[in-house]
């Protein structure tokens, strides 16, 4: 009798603990590059963990980081846009119009510097320039700190992150600790390399055209990440307003050169150049195509390529396949 009662109660006990709601565990996404690109180094003070990446997120949203709280991060750096802006100079606080083109985020985990000009050598301090910038956010990353100080939810994420309370230097940090996973690397181009898929005819044509020496496109947009951040000068006009890498090193040699930016999702990232005077991936090649403007420190590989209209097209259609939708489509870099 004790044994049946024994296996009873041990069906009863088994019944009632598989009817029993299980504990719901959050999805924690991973963020590791392709097997075409390098790994990313993290700071020693910054390296990666989800905690960090929630509480940059969230920043990377925040009004309050605007002197009158109407814009963020976000507002400049669109999914849409492949973290990019579709405007020629993205409005600041007030309306103010920037002076440049406001560029991707797309991989910058993998620059040595920051800017069209270099002027800021890591991530972290990147932030301090929208955040400082007039025409930008118009505000002081202490003043930030402040205004956020009040705020639970805030420091509770940045304890659990940082093991301290939210100030500038987890703002920086953790900003900077979620812009760094912002990679894309699963274009068809990508998937091409990594054999899973062919390029059309005219894709191919485009593709040998881009790393032909009749182009020498990927002598400057070189690498997995199709730029080999230097800075140079496009031939894009004869006199410029702004100095490029000159406003930095004060150098004449340096004025008007800017550093080449990545084509990754060239497609969805228009207006093009530095201050967005390209409308068209076709108006991009034409400027190549034509050979540019004689400035003195134009770089002395873009010169007359003598392109038919054809041949542009096919540049461009290659140039398209860099395109990466699953990227763009990344919910987990949406403002949600």
């Amino acid at each position: 009798m004790k044994t049946h009662l024994f296996i009873l109660f041990s069906f009863t006990l088994l019944f009632l603990l598989s009817c029993e709601k299980k504990e719901e565990v959050a999805y924690v996404p991973s963020f590791s590059p392709p097997s075409n690109f390098p790994s990313i180094k993290y700071p020693e003070d910054n390296a990666y963990n989800y905690s960090r990446w929630k509480l940059g997120k969230k920043l990377f949203y925040e009004n309050a980081l605007s002197r009158n709280q109407t814009i963020n991060c976000g507002s400049c750096h669109q999914t849409q846009f492949a973290m990019a802006d579709n405007q020629a100079f993205s409005l600041g606080v007030d309306g103010a119009v920037g002076f440049r083109n406001a560029p991707t985020l797309v991989n910058v985990a993998y620059q040595p510097y920051f800017n069209f000009d270099g002027g800021n050598q890591t991530l972290e301090m990147q932030v301090l320039v929208p955040i400082q910038e007039h025409v930008e956010f118009d505000f002081n990353i202490v003043e930030i700190a402040k205004r956020l100080a009040n705020n639970i939810t805030y420091q509770s994420m940045s304890k659990e992150a940082y093991n301290r309370e939210l100030d500038y230097y987890v703002i920086t940090r953790a900003l900077a600790n979620f812009e760094r996973t912002l990679i894309s690397g699963n274009s068809k181009y990508d998937k091409y390399t990594r054999q899973e898929t062919t390029l059309t005819a005219q894709e191919l044509r485009g593709f040998n055209l881009f790393t032909s020496t009749r182009t020498n496109c990927n002598t400057c947009h070189a690498g997995f990440n199709f730029t080999n951040y230097a800075f140079e000068n496009n031939g894009l006009s004869m006199e410029y307003n702004d100095e490029g890498r000159a406003r930095v090193t004060k150098l004449y040699t340096d004025k008007a050169r800017f550093k080449v930016p990545t084509l990754r999702n060239i497609e969805k990232t228009a207006p093009y150049m530095h201050d967005g005077s390209k409308a068209t991936l076709y108006d991009v090649v034409s400027h190549y195509n034509s050979g540019g403007n004689n400035h003195i420190n134009k770089n002395t590989l873009i010169k007359p390529l003598g392109l038919t209209d054809n041949e542009m097209n096919d540049l461009v259609t290659f140039l398209k396949t860099l395109t990466d939708e699953s990227f763009i489509n990344n919910e987990f870099f949406k403002n949600n």
